[in-house]
């Protein structure tokens, strides 16, 4: 399993933009699919985006799609979540998270990162 560290999170108005960072301790990272997640107040934790081990392939909650961008950089073992035209409901706590290649599930996941966007 890998370490992971979410940053970047605050409050921004609706409209804005914001970038999330996932930095991962551990040699494997770039084996690794990551994605991220988010939970609202009183709602359940829900998928936002994914990105497998290359980069070369991603996927978005249609909540999401055209609005946010996942990214990474195996040199640099992070991953990247760009949040523009931020509207109030995407207010959450925001988790990456990461599974390794023989895993079912993702199994390392880091302590989240406040996201507020006020209207």
């Amino acid at each position: 399993q890998v370490q992971l560290v979410e940053s970047g999170g605050g409050l921004v108005q609706a409209g804005g933009s914001l970038r999330l960072s996932c930095a991962a301790s551990g040699r494997t990272f770039s084996t690794y699919t990551m994605g991220w997640f988010r939970q609202a107040p009183g709602k359940e934790r829900e998928f936002v985006a994914v990105i497998m081990g290359s980069g070369g392939s991603t996927g978005y909650a249609d909540s999401v799609k055209g609005r946010f961008t996942i990214s990474r950089d195996n040199a640099k073992s992070t991953v990247y979540l760009q949040m523009n035209s931020l509207k109030p409901e995407d207010t959450a706590v925001y988790y990456c998270a990461g599974q390794r290649a023989t895993a079912t599930g993702y199994d390392s996941w880091g302590q989240g990162t406040q996201v507020t966007v006020s209207s």
